[in-house]
């Protein structure tokens, strides 16, 4: 095998660690909020990280504020009322030693106001309403070998612009890209 082989080889057990290393980190995001694992959060932003959630409601800047919104009373009401995190699998576009990952994710909470209805097999419920889908831009960097969140933006699917274009530009990212990352592809 010559040299450049090596290295295209070695290339790609690198975006194949990265990527499932990526979905690692996205998947972790609904059970950290729903179980208001604040450590957790804190062990994947970086210090000097953003949280960004539109012009409607607030978001933070720095890891403890951050890990600090799903210490809430409030979001500790909503996980008792049966809040669910629902993530959809995330489009990552490696760049290097950075990331930039689009995806959606459902906000469900059990619905008490429901008819109750029996599903054999599973017994009864009043079921689950979507409270809320939103459009994630995650930006990740990688800092000692680990994957950590850069900046996240969330944007409600409401009909307006802004969600679109941030679906549009993660698929316009990811089509001018090229299938191995380079240093010298960035943002």
């Amino acid at each position: 095998m010559s040299e450049t082989d090596k290295n295209t080889v070695e290339q790609r057990l690198q975006v194949i660690e990265d990527t499932l290393a990526i979905y690692q980190l996205i998947a972790s995001h609904p059970p950290s909020a729903d179980t208001a694992l604040a450590e957790y959060t804190a062990s994947v932003y970086m210090s000097d990280g953003v949280f960004n959630r539109g012009a409607s409601l607030d978001g933070a800047k720095g890891v403890e504020a951050i890990a600090a919104f799903i210490l809430r009373p409030a979001h500790e009401d909503a996980i008792r009322d049966g809040l669910a995190h629902f993530s959809g699998l995330p489009l990552i576009d490696l760049r290097g030693d950075r990331a930039v990952v689009t995806s959606y994710l459902q906000l469900l909470h059990l619905d008490k106001h429901g008819d109750s209805r029996e599903l054999a097999n599973h017994g009864w419920s009043t079921g689950y309403r979507i409270h809320r889908v939103v459009v994630n831009r995650w930006q990740l960097e990688r800092h000692n070998g680990h994957w950590k969140i850069r900046s996240r933006t969330l944007l409600p699917v409401d009909g307006t612009d802004a969600p679109r274009q941030l679906l549009t530009r993660g698929l316009s990212d990811v089509l001018h890209r090229s299938t191995i990352p380079t240093e010298a592809q960035d943002e």
